[in-house]
């Protein structure tokens, strides 16, 4: 099962740009941008948390988990 990202629609509803999230939450941007992409074998639950944070959501917002045909 494949674990979709849906960091940049979050993104888009709260009107934030991936450059102020990235220093918010104390990140690169282009540690960001790897995890907005998928690149990412990982995140931490504290790094997970101050996402959710900032944007008032919860994980299940960002994260998905499709089943493979």
């Amino acid at each position: 099962m494949p674990i979709i990202i849906n960091l940049d629609v979050v993104l888009a509803q709260k009107k934030m740009r991936s450059r102020e999230l990235a220093q918010r939450i104390g990140i690169t941007e282009q540690n960001l941008s790897l995890l907005k992409s998928g690149k990412v074998k990982s995140i931490r639950f504290a790094t997970l948390k101050k996402i959710c944070e900032v944007l008032e959501c919860q994980p299940g917002d960002i994260l998905d988990c499709r089943r493979e045909e």
